[in-house]
């Protein structure tokens, strides 16, 4: 056989594509045209390199040793570090933005006066010491009354009296620590009956104006004070006392009776206070709390003092509601509010949670050394997906330590969600909003995202790859928008909506989907996806000990399956094969859609009826958050037309399809080349001006009257544009579909370990950088998210049976569990 000639040109080529060395030749001739080529291969190579070492297994591997080692950190610096969040509230922080202050380690709650009033009723606050301490005392006040303004007489007490609430905050004018101060304190601790509850007193600048910055006047501050401090002492055994440290002076602008008053002073008198206050307490600390807080905020806004000696009006704000934190958070315990709160003991049912994870545990070690699983052969990894590959015969079924093992894990989970929000462990800070926050994250995921583009298995509009991108991408967006508080910014906050009504389109879509193609109906598919959807919260509910409510993505989605299963199942039975018969079942699918309509219509017109059907008992432990039905409302409302406008969408798709007008075949345009330059330049100039007109919300609450008709213009256009376009349907991002294949449990598992207290604030794992605390706590957070997936379908398929007596035997064993749950939490805050 003649062997064929090959030419230099061919054998550069071959070697480029071999991804040999190129040769000279190579790169400046033969192989330019095969650039690309080499391109697509290095990073196919690349990937798969990368791939292969850095599995999903070793991910959580990794993350697992992080996790230990990070509680070992914070438990050793909390308890052998100074710890203390009410120390950590009175002494440390920092400005996230203009007035917007963050204590170290811990949340500041924003206190509104119904708040304080409820603090603060029937008690007694007194302020003692010098005009710096009638400014905190005057910021104080508006925070009980909003309304009160600086006034009074100088150098005067004022009484302050709020009647509605029994209210007493008085600024006394002791200017100086001298004997009258130290007599005032002494008739409080001798007359129980005129001590107030809370002291907060200071005074420094007048004896360094009386001595002129003397050494002499120093020494007489500190006789002064060793003589006040035993007292102060005494009343801090009943009365929560804070000694106030001297805020910065801006020395360029004091006028010249105050030139002597210096930050060196200053300095030196608070150096003093601290030696004698914490000296006076000999065995353990004092009791007397050091206020420092409004110093640290000080020395960044005492330039903007117009005197140089009294602070600017935002600064003392912020004085004041570290004050109020101080003294209010270990009564209300907000939950935005961590700082210098005590935590609350676990309660019967997550002590429970705990024994049976416990037990759980017990059994698999048991079962594992009784070798009742036989070794399994490891199922090889899928090097491009991070998946394990399925085999190719049916898998064999679990044995019995495989339930046990996925509880044992998911105990270990629960634990770290328990450190994470409930325990005094890990730190927690308060979200900011910037543009910079939210979008620049958002910028570089979505070019990460166009890096891990693939070839589509199929061409079909909305097929499971590209709907998978769809939730993918979505979830990644809501999940900066809620840790860098975008809600804030109300064009985000309207966008972030049509996200939350997209994903409920898809329910709608989905599920009818299946339903319409498939015909089944059987009690196994119902149980299979309502576990699906529930199984974490309503472990989360108990652990956490959270109302159902609270998560309430899932409550929305299990409602409208419900409502989509129960309209499609009920008769008459509509399937696609019965309308391929006759063209007038078609009516009826519409005829039942229309009724569906009617319904959401009366629902959504009459509250009254709604929260009366859903406060029923116990149906009420589903949907009441703190003790109210209007959350769910509210969440109900806001996207009712979502599901339904899927469904007619899959109705009319899937009728189109069975007729063969669309074309679906890859690279081909769905439609006709007019028809679809038509459709995409209408699609572009209608999602265009959803976003002008939501850029142009004035109100939240204007916007969300008008989101449930329009939002379906911005969903529809997005499918249009990305399905017309036959290439775009051809590829897919393999990467926002790994996110969009867990992106439930994403969602859910924010609230407690990546963002904090139930997303009010921001986990902190890495104290002071928050760039690389952002990376480890997100990682950690995706590989649990991911592990939580897998435990999730792992059970269900223990937990429901195929068999229909069995499934139906193991609903009445989990109803009657559910019914002593609610008979536990019965008389308390509903939960789960």
């Amino acid at each position: 056989m003649e062997k064929k000639a090959v030419s230099p040109h061919e054998a550069a080529e071959a070697d480029c594509a071999a991804g040999a060395a190129p040769s000279l030749q190579c790169c400046t001739g033969a192989c330019c045209h095969g650039g690309a080529k080499m391109a697509v291969l290095a990073y196919s190579l690349g990937k798969r390199e990368i791939n292969q070492h850095f599995t999903i297994k070793n991910a959580k591997l990794i993350s697992l040793v992080l996790v230990a080692l990070l509680v070992v950190f914070h438990t050793v610096s909390r308890y052998h570090g100074g710890g203390d969040s009410c120390e950590w509230l009175l002494s440390r922080g920092r400005y996230l933005g203009e007035n917007v202050w963050q204590p170290y380690g811990c949340m500041m709650h924003k206190y509104k006066s119904t708040e304080a009033k409820t603090c603060l009723a029937e008690k007694r606050v007194a302020f003692l010491g010098d005009s710096r301490i009638r400014q905190l005392f005057y910021s104080f006040i508006k925070i009980v009354d909003p309304e009160q303004r600086a006034g009074g007489i100088k150098h005067e007490d004022i009484p302050f009296e709020d009647e509605t609430s029994s209210v007493n905050v008085d600024f006394l004018w002791y200017p100086e620590a001298n004997n009258s101060m130290k007599e005032r304190l002494m008739a409080w601790t001798h007359d129980a009956s005129v001590k107030p509850d809370v002291v907060v007193i200071g005074a420094a600048t007048w004896s360094i104006k009386y001595h002129s910055g003397s050494s002499e006047g120093l020494q007489q501050y500190k006789v002064n004070l060793t003589g006040i401090a035993m007292h102060l002492e005494k009343l801090a055994e009943h009365v929560e006392v804070y000694w106030v440290v001297q805020d910065p002076v801006n020395e360029e602008v004091l006028s010249d009776s105050r030139k002597m008053i210096t930050n060196q002073q200053l300095d030196l008198y608070n150096e003093a206070a601290e030696d004698i206050l914490n000296g006076s307490k000999r065995n353990g600390r004092s009791r007397v709390k050091l206020f420092a807080a409004s110093r640290q905020a000080a020395l960044e806004t005492i330039d903007q003092s117009e005197d140089g000696l009294h602070l600017p009006e935002g600064t003392m704000n912020v004085g004041a509601m570290v004050l109020m934190n101080s003294v209010c958070n270990k009564m209300l315990k907000p939950i935005d509010g961590s700082c210098c709160q005590t935590l609350s003991p676990p309660n019967l049912l997550q002590k429970l949670s705990a024994c049976f994870f416990l037990g759980s545990a017990v059994v698999f070690v048991i079962l594992h050394f009784l070798g009742s699983n036989r070794h399994r052969r490891a199922v090889p990894h899928d090097v491009e997906s991070l998946e394990e590959k399925k085999p190719a015969s049916a898998a064999a079924p679990p044995g019995p330590k495989a339930p046990f093992q996925a509880l044992c894990r998911m105990g270990i989970i629960m634990a770290y969600f328990y450190l994470c929000d409930r325990a005094d462990v890990f730190m927690k800070e308060q979200k900011y909003y910037t543009h910079s926050a939210f979008f620049i994250p958002l910028i570089y995921i979505f070019v990460l995202g166009m890096f891990y583009n693939e070839n589509s298995k199929e061409t079909k509009l909305l097929n499971r790859e590209q709907t998978d991108e769809w939730k993918g991408w979505m979830q990644l967006v809501i999940l900066i928008y809620h840790i860098s508080g975008a809600s804030a910014f109300i064009p985000v906050y309207m966008h972030v909506r049509v996200l939350v009504a997209a994903y409920l389109f898809q329910t709608g879509y989905g599920h009818f989907s299946f339903f319409w193609l498939k015909g089944d109906f059987g009690l196994y598919r119902v149980c299979q996806v309502i576990f699906r959807l529930n199984f974490l919260v309503v472990v989360l509910c108990l652990v956490m000990d959270k109302p159902y409510q609270s998560y309430y993505f899932v409550p929305l989605v299990t409602f409208w399956f419900v409502v989509i299963y129960a309209s499609l199942a009920m008769w008459p039975q509509i399937l696609q094969k019965k309308a391929n018969n006759s063209g007038m079942w078609h009516l009826g699918v519409l005829a039942k859609l229309l009724c569906l309509l009617l319904f959401i219509c009366f629902f959504a017109f009459s509250q009254g009826f709604f929260e009366r059907i859903f406060s029923v008992w116990p149906i009420s432990y589903l949907f009441e958050l703190n003790g109210s039905i209007h959350e769910w409302w509210f969440r109900w409302k806001l996207d009712r037309f979502a599901v339904i406008h899927g469904m007619l969408f899959a109705f009319i798709y899937l009728v189109l399809q069975k007729c063969q007008v669309l074309a679906e075949g890859k690279g081909e345009a769905l439609f006709s080349a007019k028809i679809s330059n038509l459709l995409l330049f209408l699609s572009v100039v209608f999602f265009i001006t959803y976003s002008i007109w939501a850029s142009g919300c004035k109100t939240k609450t204007e916007c969300n009257e008008m989101h449930p008709y329009i939002s379906v213009v911005q969903i529809l256009a997005f499918i249009l544009i990305r399905n017309i376009p036959g290439y775009a349907r051809s590829v897919y991002s393999s990467f926002f579909a790994w996110f969009g294949k867990i992106s439930l449990e994403l969602f859910i598992c924010q609230y407690h370990i990546w963002l904090a207290a139930d997303t009010k604030g921001v986990l902190v794992l890495i104290p002071g950088n928050p760039s690389l605390n952002i990376m480890v706590s997100t990682f950690i957070f995706v590989c649990v998210a991911h592990e939580i997936s897998t435990i999730t379908n792992d059970l269900a398929q223990v937990v429901i049976p195929k068999d229909n007596v069995a499934l139906l035997k193991r609903l009445g064993a989990m109803g009657l569990c559910t019914l002593v749950v609610l008979l536990i939490t019965r008389g308390s805050q509903p939960k789960l």
